[in-house]
């Protein structure tokens, strides 16, 4: 046998994600709880202890599928050292890696008194393929009352009616939203939803089981907390272009639950302006008064626009600035299925870029009295995100890194003229 735990490699696709647990030695499951696998060579795993999150590691044997399991749960306890550490100090009793009669799945999870109905809105166009997957993943939620909506935005034909009118009758309620945009189609459910809490998920992604109860328990812990983001994952590294993105560091936001609020503003040098850190919108939750009050998404953002994106960072800025609580919990899981071509990856990064200056201008030109506090953050935010990209220097990548960091400036210097586009255009935007 030879064993040889790969830490921090230069992945070669195609490699497989799995999701493994310390407390089911010998077990794999497909993203999404898709059922077992038995990989062989490498692999790329999201370890959990007893349910709960530590961090993706890789790891390669040649044995067999044991001595793979083996050599990831090595890894783990070497490079995820300091994530058990802090388990163990949380919750002595789920910090052991034996199995125990309470867990279900290897998820533990709190009794909600009372589950609050969710409402689950998923915004989708000419993806139905996409769409089936995730639809079937939510339906496996491990979650007491939930509805599903589906948003159809601005479609090219009616294959995701159907989708869902045949195969999801009854399950999934389908709505039609004929005006590009994503805010608009996610407004759109917002308005249909009859949860005291909605979500919102992508069609490209694949919801982990225990999601939703995720979500509920965070609301329960403080009524203050107006909004729940999670932790986002890759489901598939099968190209070049998805290693690369998740070499640059993809979607993750951390494996440490964590609250951003006025009461107890944190360190970061541009809070509460850095809403890129809170989250992102395949993986957020509101309080669905809450997000109402603030009347919704700002349409002039979003993908299908020309603003290109930031509704979702708009709406994490004005739920903080309206005295709420954010709340990032990594339980809340979710898998997304990453862009495959460096193209769409380079296209992708512009829009980011693009949704971070749209995002800027619709918070600025909502109240300008904003400006002032922007403008004192942002020779400590410049000088902090210099050091950033100096530390991404000894990335193996490094001129596709720069490449990417290049589009993304670009992209927000596009931004503010994107909104106000935006704005121009109103509701005969198109994309």
């Amino acid at each position: 046998m030879t064993s040889a735990p790969v830490r921090s490699p230069l992945l070669r696709p195609p490699v497989p994600v799995v999701d493994i647990d310390l407390a089911r030695p010998g077990e794999f499951r497909l993203p999404g709880d898709r059922g077992q696998v038995r990989p062989q060579g490498q692999a790329r795993a999201l370890v959990r202890l007893h349910g709960r999150p530590l961090g993706m590691v890789s790891a390669a044997d040649t044995s067999g599928p044991d001595g793979l399991w083996r050599a990831l749960a090595g890894t783990a306890h070497v490079e995820l050292a300091e994530q058990l550490a802090r388990l163990r100090a949380l919750d002595p009793t789920e910090a052991s890696d034996g199995d125990t009669d309470e867990s279900i799945r290897g998820v533990r999870r709190r009794a909600l008194h009372q589950p609050p109905v969710i409402s689950v809105v998923v915004a989708t166009r000419d993806r139905p393929d996409k769409l089936r997957h995730c639809l079937h993943s939510l339906l496996r939620s491990q979650y007491p009352e939930f509805e599903i909506i589906v948003v159809d935005n601005a479609p090219a034909d009616g294959a995701s009616e159907a989708l869902v009118r045949g195969d999801f009758t009854g399950r999934v309620r389908y709505v039609r939203e004929p005006v590009a945009g994503l805010a608009r189609a996610h407004n759109l459910g917002l308005a249909r939803a009859r949860g005291s809490v909605v979500a919102f998920t992508d069609d490209d992604t694949l919801v982990d089981p225990g999601w939703l109860s995720a979500l509920a328990e965070t609301f329960a812990r403080d009524i203050r907390i107006g909004c729940v983001t999670g932790l986002i994952v890759p489901a598939e590294l099968e190209t070049p272009a998805q290693n690369a993105l998740e070499l640059q560091g993809g979607f993750a936001k951390g494996y440490v639950p964590r609250t951003w609020s006025l009461l107890d503003p944190p360190g970061d040098p541009l809070f509460p302006f850095s809403a890129g850190r809170f989250g992102s919108g395949a993986n957020m939750a509101f309080r669905t008064d809450a997000l109402r009050a603030l009347g919704g998404f700002d349409t002039c953002t979003g993908a299908g626009t020309p603003g290109r994106g930031g509704d979702d960072l708009l709406a994490f800025f004005e739920i903080v600035t309206a005295g709420h609580t954010l709340a990032y919990q990594p339980s809340a899981i979710v898998w997304h299925c990453h862009r495959r071509t460096r193209d769409a990856v380079a296209a992708q990064a512009f829009g980011y870029g693009a949704g971070l200056g749209a995002y800027l201008t619709g918070a600025l030109l909502r109240d300008p009295r904003r400006l002032p506090a922007l403008l004192r953050r942002l020779p400590r935010g410049i000088r902090y995100a210099m050091t950033r990209s100096r530390d991404r220097g000894a990335d193996p990548e490094a001129e596709w890194s720069r490449r990417l960091a290049l589009l993304e400036v670009r992209g927000m210097v596009y931004g503010p003229c994107g909104y106000l586009r935006g704005r121009l255009t109103g509701p005969r935007v198109g994309s």
